[in-house]
């Protein structure tokens, strides 16, 4: 009896250690869980503002001074950076402690997803010639942005925070993330400013200065060749998306800004238009603008038409246009 009760003593002992120990066990597999869940937000929304909003905002600091078409290639393909790590966190492996945590997060990366697929075709709006009328809807969709880190900063980390303490996991903190750097874009006139390159007051005043204003044409080429005015034919080589480079020369005695120059092509009953917005000119001074058209067709007689749009306190403008003729193959 007495060995009977030693052995049941003993078996009871080592029960109770196995509980022990696979409770230990299971603890630290769940803490585990939620530090690398942590961790695993951590590094997605790092790589979303290193890989996304820095190159994003970069690229629209000054962007009236940059090709139109590389502007809009970058941010295409910074969206499609964040739908990429929107789905990243979408196949995390989530503790259940953390799945009121992991909902907020999808809503803060597809903010940004939808932030950036609708800035997209405004920027390039924007970057046409529309600068002005672009910038109220392109402030407005930066609140995308602002509601991302309002979403994160004031859920997401809180209650990974709490799922954290929750669990037996102290000291550990957890990453906080900013897509947008600073609430001037969500203004009108700062987010113009900060495209076009000018100062706010500059781009929000309507005053004209004193003294003469307006814009010449001083010529237009493609390649090589120097077109001549209608109605003389020019035969343009190089294929059927010519680069035509204005010669915009500045004919007052002031410095200009947002100065717009127009290119029309009319050919096979179709016309192709493109844009570009030259941030300043400068009083005497000549400015090149590369200007591409693409789609014209070849072997048929074409029309182009090169317009500087007037600026504030122009008055004679019939020095501002050309006309020309040519044939593209």
């Amino acid at each position: 009896m007495v060995r009977r009760r030693v052995a049941a003593g003993v078996a009871i002992v080592l029960l109770l250690v196995i509980i022990v120990v696979v409770n230990g066990c299971l603890k630290s597999q769940k803490q585990q869980a939620l530090k690398d869940y942590n961790r695993n937000v951590g590094r997605i929304v790092e790589e979303s503002d290193q890989q996304v909003s820095h190159p994003f905002f970069a690229a629209l600091f000054g962007a009236a001074g940059k090709s139109a078409l590389n502007v809009g290639v970058q941010i295409d393909q910074l969206r499609i950076q964040a739908q990429s790590q929107a789905s990243h966190a979408a196949g995390l492996s989530v503790p259940g402690s953390m799945t009121d945590a992991q909902r907020n997060l999808l809503l803060a990366l597809d903010l940004r997803v939808e932030g950036l697929t609708k800035l997209a075709p405004l920027v390039r709006t924007a970057l046409g010639g529309q600068s002005k009328q672009a910038s109220t809807p392109i402030a407005g969709d930066m609140e995308l942005f602002l509601a991302s880190d309002v979403v994160y900063s004031q859920r997401v980390a809180p209650l990974i925070q709490q799922a954290l303490a929750a669990g037996g996991v102290q000291g550990l903190g957890t990453a906080s993330t900013h897509f947008l750097p600073n609430l001037g874009w969500l203004q009108p006139t700062t987010a113009l400013a900060n495209i076009t390159g000018q100062p706010a007051n500059a781009a929000s005043s309507s005053q004209v200065a004193p003294g003469t204003h307006g814009h010449s044409l001083a010529g237009v080429s493609v390649g090589a060749t120097a077109l001549q005015p209608e109605p003389t034919l020019n035969h343009i080589s190089g294929g059927t998306s010519p680069t035509f480079t204005v010669i915009v020369e500045n004919a007052g005695s002031n410095a200009e800004t947002n100065v717009k120059v127009d290119i029309t092509v009319t050919a096979g009953g179709k016309q192709f238009k493109a844009s570009h917005v030259i941030n300043t000119t400068q009083p005497g001074s000549k400015t090149n603008v590369d200007i591409p058209v693409t789609g014209v067709p070849a072997g048929v007689a074409a029309k182009i038409q090169v317009n500087i749009e007037p600026v504030p306190g122009e008055s004679a403008t019939e020095n501002n246009k050309g006309t020309f003729l040519a044939i593209f193959g």
